[in-house]
C-alpha cells in the first residue's frame, strides 16, 4: 500500500513505524509542518499500560523510550502554606522532543520516508496514497475540509494555560496553587529529564485578564509567572519552547470529539488519529497515550484483516469502533479532571482545609477511587481517614478502628446520624387509600435494621388529588398517621436508623397507573383532575392539567402545613420537600413546564416564588431542632430547561429560606429529556451547590457500593448518599459493604450475629478464590 501520514507527532510516526516494521513492502511517508525535532511543548506521561502494549509492538523503540524515562511514584500538593505527599501513583515521563526523535531515527531505520517543513493544505495533494493518516491535530486542515463527514464538536474551555520549562528538577509530580488577588493559579510540574521539568501554569480566564495577561508578551508572562511561583521555584528560572507562536503564549484547551473518524475521498481512504480525532486535556496526561494507542490498534486491525489495500473499509470500520470506547472512557475522566481545574478555585480551593482539597484533587478524575487511594498508599490514606474522622466528631483511641468516610457521623440540628448513607425514597405503589400496610412496615423496617442511618417512605402526597397513582402513600388524615406511626415507632425502637418523610405533590404527573400495570399512563378509570403550574400535559395524550389560580394555591400550601404537623406529631426525624421530577412544585421551578406570564413565572425569582412559599410555610410548621431538606432536579436534561447553574441559583434561595440540606438528583421533568447516564452521573450536581452554595448536600443516582460513598463523602463532594436500587436488591446493604472493605465496627442485628462471622470467611475465601 501506499500510506501518507500527515503529521510527525506520536501518532503518525509510530503507526508509520509499526506498519513499515510488519511489512516493508508499504511506502509510507510521514509529513511534518516544521523542521526536525521541533516541537511544542515539554515533557510527555505515559501509563504503564501504554509501555506494555509498546514493547509488544516494537521492543527497540520501548526500550530507548524507557532508557530515557524518568520514574517517580509521589504527587506533592503546595496548598495554604503546606506541602502534602503522597505515593504509590507510578508516573512516567519523557522529554517530548526527545520521544520524537526517537521515533524519527527508527522510522528512518526501517525505511519510512520522512518529510520535514512542508505544509499540507489538502489530502488531494497524495492522489496516489491508498492510506492517509489525518494525524495534524486539534487544527487538523483534512478534518476540516470533511467537517460535514466528520461532525467534529470542538469545544473551546474557558481556562488559559501556558506551557514553560524549568531547569529546577522536582522528585514527585507537584501541584502548586497560588491564590493572588484576583483568583487562583495553579502549576502542574513533572521532571522529564536528568535536568528539565514541565511547568504548566493554568487559571482562569477572569483571573488571566485580571492581572493584565491578555496584554502581555511571552517574556512578561514568563517573569509574572516565576512572581507568582516564586518559592516553588527556589531561583530557577521558566523556560518557553513557543517563540513561534505569537503574543503570550497562553492558550485555551480545546475538546475535540469527532462523530465519524474515517472517509473515502473517491481515490484514498482518510482517516483521523491522535488529536485531530479526539482530544484529552492535560490533567491526567493522556493526550500522547491516546495517539500511541490508536496507532497500535490501527496496525493491529490490518494485522487481522490483511495487509491489501482492499481490506481497508473494514479495517477503518473495526478500527473506529473498538478505539471509541477506549478514548470514550479517558475522555471521560479528563473532562472531570479539567473540570475540576476550571472551578477549583472558588468551588474547592477557597473551601477545602488542605487534606481534603488533596483527596479531592487525587480523585479529581474519578477513575481513582477510595479503595484505590488505599492499595497505593495506605499509610496516606489511614491518615487522611483519621483526620476525616476526627472532623465528624469521632473519638479515636491512636490504635483504634478508624472508620472509613462514610461511616462517620453526621449532625444537622438536632438530628445526629450515625452514618452518611440513606435509603432513598423509591415509590412502590402498595398503598390503599394511601395508608401504609405491613409491606412497607417489612420493607422499611428491613432497610432500617440493615445498616443505612436514614430511611424514607416514598414520596407521601399531602392530599388525595395529589398522588401519582391510586397505590401512593398519603398523609391527609389520622388513619394515615396512626399506620405511619407504627412503622417509625419500630424503626425507633429496633434500630439505630432514623426515618425521614418526604412530601409532595404530584401535579400533572398525577393519576396514573401503577408502574408494573404502565408507568406514566394515565388512568382508565378513577382518575381526578390535575393541577400545575401551566395547563401543559406530561404525555401528549395524558390529562390537561388545569394552570393553578391563587386559591389553588391556597389549598396546596394548607395541604402541605396540614401533612407537615401530622408526620411532626408522627414523630419523623426529618423532612423532605419533593421540588423535582416534574411534579407540582418542580413544574413551576422549569421553564420547560413553567409557560406563565405573571409574577409566578419568567425569572428565577418568579419562577421559585410559589414553591418557597411552600416551603416556608413547611418550615414553620414543623419543629425548629428538627432538619428539612429540598429534592430538587439539578438538571432538566433537555434544551431550554434549567441547568446546574439554574438549579444552584434555586439552592441558594432555598438555603436563605432555611433549608438544611439539598438533595440532588435531576430529570423527569419532561418525557423527551435525554439524561447522560453513567456512574455516579449526578454527584457533580451536589458537589457543584455543595461547594459553591455552601449548604450541606445529599447525593444521588448509581451510587452501588462502598468505593463509591467513600469517595464522595472523603472529598467533600456531599454530606450524605442516597442509595436506591441497590437496597432494593439487597435490604442489608450497608452491612455487606462494611464487611467486603474490611470494616469490623459496623454493627449487627443481635439476632444475626450468628450469621455475620460466615459471611466474612465467605467473602474473604471468595477473594483468595480470586487472586489464586
Amino acid at each position: 500500500m501506499r500510506i501518507v501520514c500527515i503529521g510527525g507527532g506520536p501518532a503518525g510516526l509510530y503507526f508509520a513505524l509499526l506498519m513499515k516494521r510488519r511489512h516493508p513492502a508499504h511506502r509510507i511517508t510521514v509529513v511534518e509542518r516544521n523542521r526536525p525535532f521541533d516541537t511544542f511543548g515539554w515533557g510527555v506521561v505515559f501509563s504503564d499500560a501504554t509501555m506494555q502494549s509498546m514493547r509488544k509492538w516494537d521492543p527497540p523503540t520501548a526500550s530507548l523510550i524507557e532508557d530515557a524515562f524518568n520514574h517517580w511514584d509521589d504527587i506533592e500538593l503546595v496548598f495554604k502554606g503546606r506541602k502534602l505527599r503522597t505515593s504509590g501513583h507510578g508516573f512516567v515521563g519523557i522529554g517530548r522532543k526527545q520521544m520524537l526523535n526517537i521515533l524519527q531515527e527508527r522510522c528512518v531505520e526501517v525505511g519510512v520516508e520522512l518529510v520535514f517543513e512542508r505544509e499540507v493544505n489538502s489530502d488531494e495533494e497524495f492522489p496516489d496514497a491508498d492510506l492517509i493518516i489525518t494525524a495534524d491535530g486539534v487544527n487538523s486542515k483534512i478534518r476540516n475540509k470533511y467537517a460535514a463527514v466528520f461532525k467534529p464538536d470542538l469545544q473551546v474551555r474557558p481556562n488559559r494555560f501556558i506551557w514553560l520549562g524549568t531547569h529546577k528538577t522536582y522528585d514527585a509530580f507537584t501541584f502548586d496553587f497560588r491564590r493572588t488577588e484576583h483568583g487562583w493559579f495553579q502549576a502542574h510540574i513533572y521532571r522529564f529529564d536528568d535536568q528539565t521539568s514541565t511547568f504548566i501554569v493554568e487559571t482562569t480566564d477572569a483571573a488571566f485578564k485580571a492581572h493584565g495577561l491578555d496584554k502581555m508578551d511571552q517574556d512578561q508572562s514568563i517573569a509574572f509567572c516565576e512572581r507568582i511561583f516564586a518559592e516553588t521555584l527556589d531561583g530557577h528560572r521558566l523556560m518557553t519552547n513557543a517563540r513561534h507562536l505569537r503574543g503570550s503564549a497562553w492558550l485555551n484547551f480545546n475538546r475535540l470529539v469527532c462523530e465519524r473518524w474515517s472517509h473515502y475521498n473517491g481515490k484514498s481512504h482518510v482517516v483521523l488519529m491522535g488529536d485531530s480525532a479526539h482530544t484529552a486535556h492535560f490533567a491526567i496526561g493522556s493526550g500522547t497515550k491516546l495517539a500511541i494507542d490508536d496507532a497500535i490498534e490501527l496496525t493491529n486491525q490490518f494485522e487481522i484483516a490483511g495487509h491489501d489495500a482492499n481490506k481497508i473499509p473494514a479495517v477503518l470500520d473495526a478500527y473506529e469502533q473498538i478505539r471509541r470506547v477506549d478514548v470514550a472512557r479517558i475522555q471521560n475522566a479528563a473532562r472531570n479532571a479539567m473540570e475540576w481545574f476550571e472551578v477549583v478555585g472558588h468551588r474547592y480551593a477557597d473551601q477545602l482545609e488542605p487534606e481534603q482539597f488533596m483527596y479531592s484533587m487525587l480523585t479529581r478524575s474519578q477513575r481513582i477511587s477510595h479503595e484505590n487511594l488505599r492499595l497505593r498508599d495506605k499509610v496516606w490514606l489511614e491518615s487522611f481517614e483519621r483526620w476525616f474522622a476526627a472532623r465528624a466528631g469521632v473519638e479515636l483511641a491512636p490504635q483504634g478502628v478508624v472508620p472509613p468516610p462514610m461511616f462517620t457521623p453526621y449532625k444537622v440540628r438536632g438530628l445526629t446520624l450515625h452514618n452518611r448513607i440513606v435509603v432513598s425514597p423509591m415509590a412502590m405503589y402498595s398503598a390503599e387509600n394511601g395508608v401504609p400496610n405491613d409491606f412497607h412496615l417489612v420493607h422499611l423496617g428491613a432497610r432500617a435494621m440493615g445498616g443505612a442511618a436514614l430511611v424514607f417512605p416514598e414520596m407521601t402526597c399531602v392530599s388525595p388529588d395529589a398522588r401519582i397513582t391510586p397505590g401512593c402513600l398519603g398523609l391527609w388524615n389520622e388513619t394515615q398517621a396512626d399506620a405511619f406511626r407504627r412503622i417509625v415507632d419500630y424503626v425507633h425502637r429496633q434500630t439505630p436508623a432514623k426515618i425521614g418523610m418526604q412530601l409532595g405533590h404530584a401535579g400533572r404527573k398525577g393519576a396514573t397507573k401503577v408502574a408494573w400495570e404502565g408507568i406514566d399512563q394515565p388512568l382508565e378509570q378513577g382518575e381526578w383532575p390535575l393541577i400545575s403550574a401551566s395547563a401543559l400535559p406530561y404525555l401528549r395524550y395524558s390529562a390537561v392539567p388545569r394552570s393553578m389560580d391563587r386559591e389553588d394555591m391556597n389549598q396546596v400550601v394548607a395541604d402541605f402545613v396540614a401533612a407537615t404537623r401530622r408526620a411532626a406529631e408522627v414523630g419523623f426525624d426529618i423532612l423532605e420537600l419533593h421540588a423535582a421530577h416534574g411534579y407540582l412544585l418542580s413544574s413551576f421551578l422549569s421553564p420547560l413546564t413553567n409557560l406563565r406570564d405573571d409574577e409566578y413565572g419568567g425569572t428565577h425569582e418568579n419562577r421559585a416564588r410559589f414553591p418557597l412559599e411552600v416551603f416556608q410555610a413547611v418550615r414553620a410548621a414543623w419543629p425548629h431542632d428538627r432538619p428539612i431538606s429540598v429534592r430538587l432536579s439539578t438538571h432538566d436534561w433537555f434544551d431550554g430547561g434549567n441547568t446546574p447553574e439554574d438549579a444552584a441559583v434555586f439552592a441558594r434561595m432555598f438555603k436563605e429560606a432555611g433549608a438544611d440540606l439539598i438533595d440532588c438528583s435531576s430529570g423527569q421533568v419532561v418525557k423527551e429529556e435525554k439524561p447522560v447516564y453513567g456512574r455516579l452521573f449526578q454527584t457533580p450536581f451536589a458537589d457543584k451547590i455543595r461547594n459553591e452554595i455552601g449548604v450541606a448536600t445529599i447525593a444521588v443516582g448509581a451510587i452501588s457500593e462502598a468505593d463509591h460513598a467513600n469517595s464522595i463523602i472523603a472529598a467533600g463532594r456531599a454530606d450524605l448518599c442516597a442509595v436506591a436500587r441497590p437496597h432494593l436488591a439487597d435490604p442489608f446493604f450497608v452491612m455487606h459493604e462494611a464487611a467486603k472493605i474490611g470494616y469490623p465496627a459496623q454493627a449487627w442485628p443481635k439476632q444475626y450475629h450468628s450469621a455475620r462471622a460466615q459471611y466474612e470467611n465467605n467473602l474473604a475465601r471468595a477473594a483468595l478464590t480470586k487472586t489464586g
